[in-house]
Order: C-alpha cells, then sequence, then structure tokens
C-alpha cells in the first residue's frame, strides 16, 4: 500500500519496436566489430607461426603456403559477415519487409477503392435504367382518355356463359343488330377462334386479330398482331374501338376498357364452354338499360346495358 507504485511506461508500440531494432542492430555492428579485430589478429598469428616459428613451413598447397588459403577462407567468411548486416539485413529484414507489406495492402486498397467506385457506378446506371423502365411502362390513362374510348361489346347470359364450341349459343335478331350499329365504321379487336368464327369479315370495319401463331395468313385488310397492347396500339386512331371476344380476350382487356356494352341473355346456360368475366360493381356504373321481353323472334328476354368505369 505505502511501497513504490508502479510505473506505467508511456512508450507506445511503435516506440518500442524502433528501440528493440536499434539495439538489435548496435549488437550487430558490435559482433561484426569483433569478427573484424579477431579476423586481423587471427592473420597476423597464421603469419608469425607459419614464418617465425616454422609451422607447417614445408606444407603447400599448389605452391602457395597453407596460411595464406586459410586467411582467404576467413576473409571470406568476414566479407559474408559485413554484407549480411550492412546489405542483407538492409533490403530483407523487418523493416523491409513491413515496407514490402505495406505497400502490398496499400495496391490491395487501391484496388478495393476501385471496384467499388465502379460497382456504385453501375448500380446508378442499373437504377436509373429500371426507373426508367418502370415509368414508361406505366399505364397513361390521362392520354388514353384523350386519345379513344375502348370499349368491349359481349352477349353473356346471367351466369356470364358467352358461347360452346366457338359459336353463340342463341340467335337475337334485335342484338345482332346493335352489334353492327356500335362496330360499324370502328376498329374490331378479336382472338383468332373468334375470327375464325366468322364466314367471312364483317364489312364496314376494321379487324383486327391477336393470334401467336408467326405465319397466320388472313385475308386482304386484316391486321394480325400478337398482343392485346399491340392490337390497342393498332387501333390508336379510331375514337373507340370494339373488343369482340372471345373469353380470354375479354378476361385480359377487362382492366385496360373504359366501357361495356352488355347484351344480358335472361337465362342460365349450364352447357356453355366459355364465359365473360364477373362485373365488378365496385368499377363499373349502370348508365343505362333497356330490356326486351322474349317474343316469336326472341327465344329469350334480353337487356342492352351499358356500364363506365368509375
Amino acid at each position: 500500500m505505502f511501497g513504490k507504485k508502479k510505473q506505467v511506461s508511456t512508450i507506445d508500440k511503435d516506440q518500442l519496436e524502433l528501440i528493440e531494432n536499434a539495439q538489435k542492430r548496435i549488437k550487430q555492428k558490435k559482433r561484426l566489430y569483433i569478427h573484424f579485430v579477431i579476423f586481423l589478429i587471427g592473420a597476423v598469428f597464421l603469419i608469425i607461426a607459419n614464418t617465425v616459428l616454422g609451422i607447417g613451413k614445408d606444407f603447400t598447397i599448389a605452391g602457395i603456403n597453407w596460411f595464406v588459403y586459410a586467411i582467404l577462407a576467413w576473409l571470406i567468411l568476414f566479407l559474408y559477415h559485413f554484407i549480411n548486416v550492412f546489405i542483407t539485413n538492409k533490403f530483407m529484414g523487418k523493416d523491409w519487409e513491413k515496407q514490402q507489406l505495406d505497400k502490398l495492402v496499400n495496391l490491395q486498397q487501391a484496388r478495393i477503392d476501385k471496384l467499388k467506385q465502379n460497382f456504385l457506378k453501375e448500380e446508378t446506371k442499373i437504377a436509373q435504367t429500371q426507373a426508367y423502365n418502370e415509368a414508361k411502362d406505366l399505364p397513361q390513362p390521362s392520354e388514353k382518355k384523350n386519345s379513344n374510348e375502348l370499349t368491349i361489346i359481349v352477349a353473356a347470359g346471367e351466369n356470364n356463359a358467352i358461347g360452346k364450341d366457338n359459336s353463340l349459343i342463341w340467335h337475337l335478331s334485335d342484338d345482332l343488330k346493335r352489334f353492327k350499329s356500335l362496330t360499324n365504321g370502328h376498329h374490331i379487336i378479336m382472338g383468332r377462334k373468334t375470327f375464325e368464327s366468322f364466314p367471312k369479315p364483317l364489312p364496314n370495319r376494321t379487324h383486327i386479330v391477336i393470334t401467336r401463331q408467326t405465319d397466320y395468313e388472313v385475308p386482304s385488310g386484316v391486321i394480325v398482331v400478337n398482343s392485346l397492347h399491340d392490337a390497342v396500339d393498332a387501333a390508336k386512331n379510331d375514337k373507340q374501338p370494339f373488343i369482340i371476344g372471345g373469353g380470354e380476350i375479354y378476361k385480359q382487356a377487362m382492366p385496360l376498357v373504359d366501357k361495356l356494352e352488355i347484351t344480358r341473355v335472361h337465362s342460365i346456360f349450364e352447357d356453355a364452354d366459355t364465359f365473360f368475366p364477373e362485373i365488378d360493381n365496385t368499377k363499373w356504373t349502370e348508365v343505362s338499360r333497356t330490356t326486351h321481353d322474349a317474343d316469336d323472334k326472341h327465344t329469350y328476354a334480353f337487356s342492352f346495358i351499358t356500364y363506365l368505369r368509375k
């Protein structure tokens, strides 16, 4: 408790390493100096032993006294010691290793920094491209409203049945007249099977047929496209193009159209194989309805109903 307080060294690690290296160098140089002194004394002793004391006086190698070889061998050993202290130690010692390691680390860090910069640039380009593509693919409802009013026209039963075996289940003359009156002079968009259900293209209308077939042959004046998007684009100059079927085309078109012209046939057709999508009343508003009873020309009662998107 009352003894001397142990002092804490204030020398940091780097300073301590420098001191230790300096002390090591001093020891190396002292050993070299001692070696040099011993070499000189030893060389003089060998000369005296041979010339004065006569030790091995008659022993020669290739006509040269043995002590000359001994002194040369010792000189070579001393030169090796000298090179190791002043040359090899400088370039291959711990300091040299540390310098080379620092250089290598700096080079690697520079490469990493460069890779990071390139990666950030590439990420920025990718983000810009994605943003551009997303903006380009966004629907433009205001522009579409100004250009045309895309309309679905269909006759469907109470259970949304619209056909069987690629043909209508009923024959309603007033419905056919209404179809002709509304679509006359306009573009009509349809799938391949719907187009093939016609004996020939309908007069005074521009037919746009959607098919995946690349070599599909059609009469002159009929436009063939590969998607609904391309079909709508092909009819962009028409103020009111109509989508007339079939079931899959109606399903794809429901989110895109502005208006529905429905002939609701007041009967249920269980044997149908094609159906119209359910109309979501939260998205559509009924704006007009005209009902026709069954009569001599019409087997079923039906209503003409018009919906507009809310």
